[in-house]
């Protein structure tokens, strides 16, 4: 007897938890944590002459929505915050977003900037009101990247990267303009054509 009342107030306690959910009163479960895969690339971070030089290759203003895949520690994108842009950084290492956060939040930014974790070749990512994407890829991912690019962004977009083109790319996509920082690490610039 003992037994079947134990059992019949564990339903009732469950029964009132579902209750409870279902009407907002208890704690919501939190969403689960977006799909990840190993990263395809190893963090290094964007040296501070990198990053002013791409900004200025990218001519980025504070009018710009600058979106940043693969934005590892958040330097792209704080910087461009701190000149009143709006930014949004995308990467798929929990580690990085946490940092990139972290950074974010230390420079007073978070009004202005978002930083996501997700996966820069998933569809569901929306970048198409990028005014300015930058990157610190391999060539081979920018090649894999491209299409992309040209299809989601509008003519004009400027597309800035770190170290590596896009030649890799089918068919290869000769950048608009290059630069060398501190004469060994090459940026370079594109600009989404008209369709």
């Amino acid at each position: 007897m003992r037994q079947l009342k134990a059992m019949m107030m564990v339903a009732v306690v469950a029964s009132a938890t579902l209750v409870l959910q279902a009407c907002g009163g208890a704690q919501q479960l939190p969403p689960p944590p977006p799909p990840t895969r190993t990263p395809d690339v190893i963090f290094v971070p964007t040296r501070p002459a990198v990053v002013d030089a791409m900004m200025k290759l990218a001519n980025v203003t504070k009018n710009d929505v600058v979106y940043d895949l693969g934005c590892g520690n958040g330097a792209f994108i704080v910087a461009a915050g701190k000149i009143g842009a709006r930014a949004v950084g995308v990467d798929i290492d929990p580690e990085r977003v946490e940092e990139a956060k972290a950074n974010v939040k230390a420079a007073g930014l978070t009004d202005r900037v978002t930083v996501i974790h997700g996966d820069i070749f998933d569809p569901g990512l929306k970048i198409g009101d990028a005014t300015v994407v930058t990157l610190y890829l391999l060539g081979q991912l920018n090649a894999k990247l491209a299409p992309r690019l040209k299809a989601e962004l509008r003519p004009g977009t400027r597309v800035v990267s770190n170290t590596f083109d896009m030649m890799q790319a089918s068919p290869p996509w000769p950048h608009d303009a290059t630069e060398m920082v501190d004469g060994y690490t090459p940026i370079y610039l594109w600009r989404i054509p008209p369709r």
